[in-house]
């Protein structure tokens, strides 16, 4: 059976969709699937045909972002027709406009969306809410990474996830319980150096830290416009591919997307998220592992947070075990059932 995905970005480019994509991709090639993707050639050094982990990729060069991108999409593509028709399925992660005219060509053949994440700028513009009917109505089925996306984008998910971890070691660590605070507490930023990923607040409740005489360390995992202002703080190691070191070292982790969240659950370490806007808030607090994290908007609040967990050492241990033990149920072969189970409907 052949399973073609269609996603903007994928590997080795850093993010939390091409990082999804890969890793269902790879359970579903070791099950006897054969993987074909088609993404952007994000860096010219990159070849337009690859394989990697079994999955054959198909890269494309689109040139600029501007209005008459998607023509070069859709006349890039064209030249693959013949692979498109000899899917048994397509499955469009977020950009389902790249298959839009191949929808016609082929009106019969199974085609799905996940609709992953959303837009930067709130409120989601009127135009990006239809984009994502349309991706509805023109797909069998679809799958949301978060409950918040039918309450802001009117999308009736056929299935609802929030990424997945790979578990290695499933019991959970005793700790010492002789321990009762952290003197001087590591936090980490993992994620884009931009104000949409709560980077501003997270940096002024350091600056409140400082000025409440607060010791601490600090270093980001990431890059983007703030990087700068990052740096006054502690050490920016850009983006990277393997967080696991930098977890482990933390004693507080900094962060607000879904699968940064999972992978510092499944480290047993605490997760500070922030949100600005109202659909932020609901992206978080609607998610199931709410109640083991920190989710705040407010600068006062953040920092009585980690004042409170640092002398707390008791109820933060009850909350990582918590929030460990829900994240060592979300592997990535429970994701890729989700997708079969999907598929297999039709």
């Amino acid at each position: 059976m052949t399973i073609l995905f269609f996603s903007r970005l994928f590997y080795p480019h850093i993010g939390g969709v091409e990082k999804h994509v890969l890793e269902i991709s790879k359970i579903l090639v070791k099950n006897g699937y054969k993987i074909i993707i088609f993404t952007e050639q994000f860096d010219r050094k990159l070849k337009l045909y690859d394989t990697t982990a079994g999955i054959d990729i198909y890269r494309i060069s689109v040139g600029k972002d501007n209005w008459f991108k998607k023509f070069r999409i859709w006349r890039e593509l064209w030249k693959y027709r013949n692979l498109i028709r000899g899917a048994n399925v397509v499955h469009c992660h977020d950009v389902f406009f790249w298959y839009f005219p191949f929808r016609f060509l082929f009106p019969n053949k199974p085609v799905f969306t996940t609709f992953h994440g959303y837009e930067t700028k709130f409120p989601p513009a009127k135009f990006a809410i239809l984009i994502r009917k349309i991706s509805e109505k023109l797909s069998f089925g679809n799958i949301c990474v978060g409950d918040y996306i039918k309450k802001w984008y009117g999308t009736t998910p056929t299935f609802v996830t929030y990424g997945g971890v790979e578990i290695r070691n499933s019991k959970f660590e005793i700790r010492n319980k002789f321990k009762t605070q952290i003197s001087k507490p590591k936090i980490v930023f993992i994620g884009r150096l931009e104000e949409d990923t709560g980077a501003l607040i997270y940096l002024k409740a350091l600056e409140l830290m400082r000025q409440k005489k607060i010791d601490f360390e600090f270093e980001a995992c990431g890059d983007g416009f703030l990087k700068r202002s990052v740096e006054q703080y502690g050490k920016v190691h850009g983006f990277l591919k393997d967080l696991k070191k930098y977890i482990e070292r933390a004693d507080i982790v900094f962060t607000s997307s879904y699968l940064s969240i999972l992978e510092v659950m499944k480290h047993k370490k605490l997760v500070f998220a922030v949100y600005d806007n109202p659909l932020k808030e609901d992206y978080l607090k609607m998610a199931p592992f709410a109640k083991w994290i920190v989710v705040e908007n407010s600068l006062a609040k953040v920092v009585e947070k980690i004042e409170y967990f640092i002398k707390q050492f008791e109820e933060k241990e009850k909350a990582l075990a918590n929030a460990y033990q829900w994240a060592s149920k979300q592997t990535w072969g429970k994701v890729a059932d989700i997708y079969l189970r999907l598929w297999r409907r039709f």
